[in-house]
C-alpha cells in the first residue's frame, strides 16, 4: 500500500507540473502538452489493465486511446479546432459505458456471501436505483441548464455525442458506482474511487466544454481541459491501486443500508421541489420533462413493489430460520427426535392436567447391545443404529405422542392413554428386528421400564415419574434384558 501511495504521489506531482505548463505556455504549446499527457497516461492505463487481466477496463482504455488519437490527429495535424469525426466522440463516449460494464462485472463476481436476495433481484434493484437517480438528475439539469446548452449547438450527430452524451455517460457511471457501493463490498475499493475521480474530472470538463460551445466559443481555454488531463491519470492509478478484502464493519453497513433506502428518493424529492418551484413562478414544462418525470415515478413504483416482495420473502426466511433454530434447540441433532429438555417440558405439561381421563404412560428405553456395536464397528455405524431405533419408536406410536433421546442409547416415550404393557411389548417387538448397516446385520434388544399416572397429584414431579420408569428399566435389565417392566408390578425392582 505504501508503494502505491508513493507512485500516486509521483503521478500527482507530474500532473501538477503538466497542468501548470499547459496553463502558462502559449496556447498551441499548452494544447499540445495537454493532449500528449492525456495520450501517454491513457496508453499507460491500457497496458496496466491489460497486464492485470481486466478485459472491460482494458477495452475502456483502448477506446479512450483511440478517441484521443483521433482528436489529436484532427486538432494538431489537420488543424481543426473542434474535430467532430465519428471516431473521436464515439471513442470518448464508449469509455464510461465500458467502465460501467467493468464495475457491474466486479460487483457481481464478488457478491456478499450473506446477501439473502437472489442474484437477479439484486441486479434489478441496483439498475432501478441507478435509473431513478439518473432520471431525477436529468430532469433537474434539463430544467435548470441542459436545455439552454443544447439549443444553440450540438443537437444531433457527433456534436451531440461530444457535448451532451459524453459527460452525461460519466454521470451515469458515477451514479452506478455510488449505488453499487452501498451493497457490494468489492466496489468499496480504492480502484473504484479512482475510477469515480476520473469520471468526475472528465464530466466536469465536459460540461464546461458544453457551456463554451453553447456560447459559440470554439477556442476552448486551457483551464477547461484540466479535468480532461487528470482523467487518464486517475484511470492509471485505478489500475495500480491494490485490492483489499476487508470484512465490512457493522456500523458502516448500517449506514450503507440507510443510504440504500434513502438516496434513490432524495434526488427525486429535490427534483420535484425544483419543478414545483419552477412551475409556481411561471415556468412551463416541456414534453421531455413531463415524460422523463413520469418515467422516474414509474420506476419508483416498480422499485417499491420489488422492495415489498423482498420484504415478504425475507420475513418468510426469518420465520423459517426461527423455526429451524427452535427445532434445533429442542430436538436431538443425531436422531431428529425430541431432546431431554423438550421431553421434560411435555412431561411437566402432561402432569399438570387436573381432569385426567386416560393414564399418562412414560416408557424409559435402554438399547441393549449397543456398546458392542460402537466398540467393534465404530461410532458412525452405531449412530446409524440409533437413528433406526428412533425412527422405529416414532413409527410405533401416534403422532401426538412424544419420542425423545434422553442421552447415549437411552430413549423416552410419553403416551397419553392406552395399555402400558401392550405399548411396551409393541415397542420391544419393533426394536428387536435386525438392523442392516453397510452390509452387516446387527441385532439389539431393549430393556423398557414403564411408569404410569392415572390422576393429577401436585406432589408428583417429572423427576419422580422419570425415576420410577428408570427403576423399572433397571429391573428389566436385572431380570435378563429384552423385556418390559411396569413400575409397581409384583416384580421386584432395583431402586
Amino acid at each position: 500500500m505504501k508503494r502505491f501511495w508513493l507512485v500516486a504521489g509521483c503521478v500527482g506531482t507530474f500532473m501538477a507540473a503538466a497542468v501548470i505548463t499547459a496553463l502558462a505556455a502559449p496556447r498551441d504549446v499548452g494544447v499540445a502538452v495537454d493532449k500528449v499527457v492525456q495520450l501517454v497516461f491513457a496508453v499507460a492505463a491500457l497496458i496496466a489493465y491489460a497486464r492485470a487481466g481486466n478485459r472491460w477496463m482494458t477495452a475502456a482504455m483502448g477506446s479512450l486511446t483511440i478517441g484521443l488519437s483521433a482528436w489529436i490527429w484532427g486538432q494538431q495535424i489537420l488543424g481543426v479546432q473542434l474535430p467532430t469525426s465519428t471516431i473521436a466522440p464515439l471513442g470518448f463516449t464508449m469509455v464510461p459505458v465500458l467502465c460501467l460494464a467493468a464495475v457491474v462485472a466486479r460487483a457481481q463476481a464478488a457478491r456478499r456471501a450473506d446477501d439473502l436476495l437472489p442474484n437477479y433481484r439484486s441486479r434489478t434493484v441496483v439498475v432501478l436505483d441507478g435509473l431513478i437517480v439518473i432520471g431525477s438528475l436529468f430532469v433537474l439539469t434539463w430544467v435548470s441548464a441542459l436545455e439552454s446548452l443544447t439549443r444553440p449547438w450540438a443537437t444531433q450527430g457527433p456534436g451531440f455525442i461530444t457535448v451532451v452524451a459524453h459527460p452525461a455517460a460519466y454521470l451515469v457511471l458515477l451514479v452506478a458506482i455510488v449505488v453499487m457501493s452501498w451493497t457490494h463490498q468489492s466496489v468499496r475499493q480504492w480502484s473504484m474511487v479512482f475510477v469515480a475521480l476520473a469520471g468526475i474530472a472528465q464530466s466536469s470538463s465536459g460540461w464546461v466544454f458544453a457551456f463554451y460551445i453553447s456560447k459559440g466559443i470554439t477556442a476552448i481555454p486551457a483551464a477547461a481541459d484540466i479535468g480532461f488531463m487528470l482523467c487518464p491519470a486517475f484511470f492509471l492509478l485505478s489500475a495500480l491501486a491494490p485490492t483489499r478484502d476487508a470484512p465490512p464493519m457493522p456500523g458502516r453497513m448500517r449506514m450503507a443500508d440507510m443510504l440504500h433506502l434513502l438516496v434513490p428518493y432524495l434526488p427525486l424529492a429535490i427534483t420535484g421541489l425544483f419543478v414545483l418551484w419552477n412551475t409556481a413562478t411561471g415556468g412551463r414544462l416541456n414534453p421531455v420533462e413531463i415524460y422523463v418525470g413520469l418515467a422516474v415515478v414509474g420506476l419508483v413504483i416498480v422499485r417499491q413493489l420489488l422492495t415489498m416482495m423482498d420484504n415478504v420473502r425475507l420475513m418468510d426466511q426469518l420465520r423459517l430460520s426461527r423455526e429451524q433454530l427452535r427445532h434445533e434447540a429442542s430436538h436431538d441433532p443425531l436422531t431428529g427426535v425430541a431432546n431431554r429438555s423438550l421431553f421434560r417440558e411435555r412431561l411437566d405439561r402432561a402432569l399438570a392436567v387436573h381432569d385426567r381421563e386416560t393414564p399418562l404412560i412414560l416408557l424409559f428405553i435402554d438399547v441393549d447391545g449397543f456398546k458392542g456395536i460402537n466398540d467393534t464397528h465404530g461410532h458412525a455405524e452405531g449412530d446409524i443404529v440409533l437413528r433406526n431405533v428412533a425412527a422405529r419408536l416414532e413409527h410405533s406410536v401416534r403422532p401426538q405422542d412424544t419420542v425423545a433421546r434422553l442421552g447415549g442409547d437411552e430413549f423416552g416415550v410419553l403416551v397419553d392413554g392406552g395399555d402400558a404393557e401392550e405399548i411396551g411389548e409393541r415397542l420391544l417387538k419393533a426394536l428387536s428386528h435386525p438392523h442392516e448397516v453397510h452390509g452387516r446385520v446387527h441385532v439389539v434388544n431393549a430393556s423398557i421400564g414403564v411408569a404410569q399416572r392415572f390422576s393429577h397429584d401436585p406432589t408428583v414431579t417429572a423427576d419422580d415419574v422419570l425415576g420410577a420408569a428408570d427403576a423399572a428399566m433397571y429391573t428389566a435389565k436385572r431380570l435378563g434384558k429384552g423385556m418390559v417392566v411396569v413400575h409397581g408390578s409384583p416384580l421386584p425392582e432395583m431402586t
